[in-house]
């Protein structure tokens, strides 16, 4: 199985760590994001990883090199422009000629890949999106009525959404769907196939999920590593 990880991304809200250190790079305990990534498909049957790059490219490439001592074929695809989320991919269609992974670089997860490709593979879409399921608790109480009469109150209801998780499985097909050396994002995509009445599907992420997206993020992940990551992938060992 091969797949790409989207590691080109500036990192603006994650400043002043990012000035320095591409956000892929960011050390979560003893290893950086990307390596996590990298290590955890690999236990799933993932042979090849192509990085799409941009930001601090040469940083990227000269610390994983080749992949080997991660187990895997490592091809760094760097680009001289940016090309959003989905953009990128285009870069690779002749290497992406099987059912492949895509992902954010700056996810930490413990997602079963081997279950999500069996998944999307037995879906007839082009692309399968990961969604997880996000409850927030609400402040106050909701009041509903009728004019100026009240008919009921719901108190400090929790907000239900699923949010688009940033891990998806795509067959080659996609391609045809991508325009070339453009800057163009995942949700365009997603909207230009729906608008084409493509079959899109989604995967349920019941597993550990954290985007690392903001400093305060960034301090989540290092305390929940041990817990929610390590201690899986020690197990799965």
């Amino acid at each position: 199985m091969k797949a790409v990880i989207l590691a080109g991304g500036l990192g603006t809200r994650l400043k002043p760590f990012t000035e320095v250190i591409p956000k892929p790079l960011l050390p979560i305990g003893e290893k950086a994001v990307l390596e996590i990534q990298i290590e955890h498909l690999r236990k799933h049957g993932v042979t090849e990883v192509f990085l799409a790059t941009n930001y601090k490219s040469a940083y990227i490439e000269n610390f994983f090199g080749d992949g080997s001592r991660y187990g895997v074929n490592l091809v760094i695809s760097r680009e001289e422009k940016r090309l959003g989320t989905a953009g990128p991919l285009k870069l690779l269609e002749k290497q992406l000629d099987e059912p492949f992974v895509v992902m954010n670089g700056d996810i930490l997860c413990n997602v079963d890949f081997s279950a999500l490709r069996d998944y999307a593979a037995a879906r007839e879409s082009l692309l399968t999106i990961t969604v997880k399921k996000i409850v927030m608790p609400y402040a106050f109480g909701n009041i509903f009525f009728d004019g100026d009469r009240v008919t009921g109150i719901e108190e400090k209801p929790n907000l239900v959404t699923h949010a688009l998780a940033g891990i998806y499985v795509m067959k080659p097909g996609i391609f045809a769907h991508i325009p070339e050396d453009e800057y163009y994002g995942m949700d365009q995509l997603i909207l230009k196939l729906l608008a084409e009445g493509q079959l899109v599907t989604k995967y349920d992420l019941k597993d550990y999920w954290l985007d690392i997206g903001r400093v305060d993020d960034y301090e989540s992940a290092q305390e929940d590593f041990q817990k929610n990551f390590y201690a899986t992938e020690t197990t799965a060992d």
